[in-house]
C-alpha cells in the first residue's frame, strides 16, 4: 500500500513501525454542538485505512480523542 508523506510530499511504501502492529490515531468530534458531515467524513475515513490495513495482514490498534471543553462548548450548553 502506497501512502502519501505530507513530509517528503511523494507517494512512499507504508512500513509499519513494528510489524505486524500498526496504531492509528484519529482525531474525535468537538462536541460542542450536533453531529455533521465534517465529523462523519474523519470516521468513514478512518473505517476503510482500518479495513484496508487489516486486509493487508496488520494487527490494528486504533485511538480517538474526544475534544476537550472550550468556549463554544460552554457558550451553546448555556442557549438552552
Amino acid at each position: 500500500m502506497k501512502i502519501y508523506n505530507t513530509l517528503t510530499r511523494q507517494k512512499e511504501h507504508f512500513k509499519p513501525l513494528k510489524h505486524p502492529e500498526v496504531k492509528v490515531y484519529q482525531c474525535g468530534p468537538t462536541v460542542y454542538n450536533h453531529a455533521h458531515i465534517g465529523n462523519l467524513k474523519t470516521s468513514v475515513v478512518e473505517d476503510v485505512i482500518v479495513r484496508a490495513l487489516k486486509f493487508l495482514g496488520h494487527k490494528v490498534t486504533t485511538t480517538m480523542n474526544i475534544t476537550d471543553i472550550d468556549d463554544k462548548t460552554i457558550r451553546d450548553s448555556q442557549k438552552s
